[in-house]
């Protein structure tokens, strides 16, 4: 059994700002680094075996601490990058409304093979998560990981492991800086808890733009 501890980055900029990152990046805010430091002195106690982090920035900055506290370092990992939202990246729902409303409107249907024009669909987007973090658990078979990722991978962990499908209306929390546990028996993955956040003094923004909008 690998057990897997899937945590969101702290609360960027962006996040505030209600932009899309996907591939782009905006810097921690000063309550996102207070959450990464947060989420480190919550996981030395883990007695975790790796580290691993997706390689954009905001989940670099969110992994330092948890280096500095737990002494491991993170390997970073291409594969566990947020949904790709190609032209709609570092854009308002409002602005894409206005300058793509044919493919804000599949968006809005919850059509898991809606993209953004040169962005992933939530389909490929599954496909490309759970086939990177089952390749992953199964090269750490037996250990217990942390896994600094995005709102979107948690999004597509929860529906796979629930067996919920990507056009269900939201109904769990993707809060900045919260913890996820889960674990993989070499053939499915089990939820054990989800949306820990005691660690932190305020709980951080959720992401209501994973997958798919918030419920219905």
């Amino acid at each position: 059994m690998t057990s897997v501890l899937l945590i969101r980055h702290g609360e960027t900029e962006w996040n505030v700002e209600g932009r899309i990152q996907g591939y782009l990046d905006s810097p921690l805010t000063d309550l996102g680094l207070t959450q990464a430091e947060a989420l480190g002195a919550r996981l030395a106690g883990e007695a975790l075996d790796a580290l691993l982090a997706s390689d954009l920035g905001r989940t670099r900055q969110t992994a330092h601490p948890i280096t500095t506290a737990t002494g491991l370092s993170p390997v970073f990992e291409s594969g566990l990058r947020e949904r790709n939202y190609g032209a709609w990246e570092g854009r308002t729902f409002a602005e894409i409304r206005r300058d793509f409303p044919h493919e804000y409107e599949r968006f809005q249907r919850h059509d898991p093979h809606a993209a953004a024009p040169q962005g992933e669909s939530a389909v490929q987007f599954q496909d490309r998560i759970v086939g990177a973090l089952t390749r992953l658990a199964g090269t750490l078979r037996g250990r217990r990981i942390a896994v600094v990722t995005h709102g979107g991978v948690l999004g597509v962990m929860y529906r796979h492991a629930m067996g919920l499908g990507l056009d269900a209306p939201r109904t769990y929390t993707i809060a900045n800086a919260s913890i996820n546990r889960l674990h993989f028996d070499g053939s499915s993955w089990k939820i054990e808890s989800w949306g820990e956040v005691a660690h932190l003094a305020a709980e951080g923004l959720d992401d209501a733009n994973a997958i798919v909008p918030a419920a219905r």
